[in-house]
């Protein structure tokens, strides 16, 4: 049919961008001589992937007449969306060029395995389930994959922020042992050079101590949001499950790994608030909560067990 070969279209095209966008992204932090043009290239290939996921989730809407949740792959290209959609929203906001080596290469492991792990016939649009047949489908699934996408990216900036922290005090300890052996006889030869690297040294810790205190507060907004959602997720979850199953909570692999997720992130937002943690230990927390949420999200899937079945390759 005329939508498959489309969405075949969109897939490879969005595929061949969001490589080149993470590509550019990456090349933008190893060479500063021709950071403009790989910036530029960066951010107008991600728009192209926005835009090409964004006809892909449309043509799948319109051909299957349902929103297109239904199953893993679906799921999986929704969340692709929703993280170049993040990327665009903050880079909007904030100009980092940062943002987009952090997060374009999850998008593009994310197509990786959606477009070559998944069985093509199981890739395809399918009748949903009579317990999906339901109002609370756009509003619960929806919302709880909005929350995996911003908890993902609020994680990964923290832990980009405990690899420059990693490497900021790696830094000092090296310019402590260099300093140590520097011998007296050099002292008249290498004292302008001396200060010429502490100059430069002084510069780059700025820089490095600047794009810590901006990945530490945009992780803490992306996350505020991600918990926010995923709180309403789960509480759309319970009252849909109490209209389909007869009760609230089951305690069925998916929802209790979707409850220790919100427990983390909760630690994280208590910790922040009333202890006042920043930067590397609330960014280690953050990153134990990455591990659950893709826990949550794909483990269980891929288990097969329990009531949320249905996103499991089929």
């Amino acid at each position: 049919m005329i939508y498959i070969t489309i969405e075949q279209i969109l897939t490879k095209i969005c595929s061949f961008f969001i490589f080149l966008s993470t590509i550019s992204d990456w090349g933008c932090l190893f060479s500063k001589d021709i950071f403009f043009s790989l910036d530029k290239i960066g951010k107008g290939c991600m728009v192209l992937v926005f835009i090409s996921l964004t006809v892909f989730l449309v043509n799948r809407w319109f051909f299957s007449k349902h929103l297109p949740l239904s199953n893993l792959y679906e799921s999986l290209m929704f969340l692709s969306w929703l993280l170049s959609l993040i990327i665009l929203v903050v880079d909007l906001k904030n100009k980092m060029n940062w943002l987009g080596s952090t997060i374009a290469p999850s998008v593009l492991i994310i197509q990786i395995y959606a477009t070559l792990y998944i069985p093509k016939d199981m890739q395809g649009a399918a009748i949903l389930v009579p317990a999906l047949q339901s109002q609370w489908l756009m509003m619960h699934v929806s919302l709880m994959l909005l929350s995996y996408a911003t908890l993902l990216c609020g994680s990964l900036l923290s832990l980009t922020l405990l690899v420059l922290i990693f490497w900021r005090y790696k830094n000092i300890v090296e310019s402590k042992v260099s300093n140590f052996f520097y011998t007296q006889k050099d002292i008249y030869t290498g004292i302008e050079n001396n200060s010429e690297n502490r100059v430069f040294s002084l510069s780059i810790n700025f820089r490095k101590f600047v794009l810590i205190q901006q990945l530490d507060q945009w992780s803490s907004r992306i996350i505020n949001l991600g918990f926010i959602c995923l709180t309403v997720g789960i509480l759309s979850g319970a009252v849909w499950a109490n209209e389909t199953w007869g009760s609230f909570w089951n305690w069925d692999p998916k929802e209790t790994w979707a409850l220790i997720t919100w427990i983390i992130y909760a630690i994280y937002l208590h910790t922040r608030i009333n202890n006042g943690w920043r930067r590397k230990e609330s960014a280690i927390v953050a990153c134990s909560g990455f591990f659950s949420v893709w826990i949550c999200y794909l483990g269980v899937n891929l288990l097969g067990i329990g009531l949320h079945t249905y996103g499991w390759l089929v």
